[in-house]
């Protein structure tokens, strides 16, 4: 089984990456194999809203996001983790997660076969604020981003009231359960 961790956050050891860290530690508990994308150092644009991939599912901006369609098609679960800006998934998430309207395409508009429907994805997210809609807007995000790339949404790790750079690691539960997430999503 292949697990692809999405590493959204630019502050690397931060709370958001050891998190990831933890639940990909999990998932090879059970066997799975394991990668981690960073993609805070990517070159990625925006959607340009050209619609060719309309024609045959293919983006035709070239940057790095070339190389993540097959990493996000490819893998057996995804685990996608971001701290909370404004309420919303990091801006180098979102690019990947509109450039995927090309995914989009091809599985409404093409009727292209996507992978295996048995799929599964999980989201962590950490926030400052104790705000309570905190992760509305961005837990529908990555539920309908997880559609479009033919993955079921299967769990998730939300923890409010955390900001400082380690932080996470004084919180009585968080890495257990972000261990706990990573090795559950490998067993189904």
């Amino acid at each position: 089984m292949k697990i692809l961790g999405i590493m959204s956050s630019p502050r690397i050891k931060g709370n958001t990456d050891l998190l990831l860290e933890e639940a990909l530690k999990g998932a090879q508990s059970q066997g799975a194999e394991t990668e981690k994308l960073l993609i805070h150092n990517l070159k990625i644009s925006g959607c340009l809203e050209i619609y060719a991939c309309l024609k045959d599912g293919n983006c035709v901006i070239k940057d790095d996001m070339y190389n993540i369609y097959p990493k996000l098609l490819g893998a057996d679960r995804i685990i996608i983790a971001s701290p909370m800006f404004f309420y919303g998934v990091t801006a180098q998430l979102k690019a990947i997660i509109d450039r995927s309207q090309a995914t989009w395409a091809r599985k409404y508009i093409l009727k292209q076969e996507m992978p295996d429907s048995s799929r599964k994805g999980a989201f962590i997210a950490v926030g400052a604020t104790q705000g309570e809609k905190l992760f509305e807007g961005s837990t529908l995000t990555i539920k309908y981003f997880f559609q479009a790339i033919n993955v079921k949404y299967a769990g998730e790790l939300l923890i409010r009231g955390i900001d400082k750079k380690g932080e996470i690691k004084d919180h009585p539960t968080a890495l257990k359960d972000a261990y706990e997430l990573g090795k559950k999503l490998a067993q189904h």
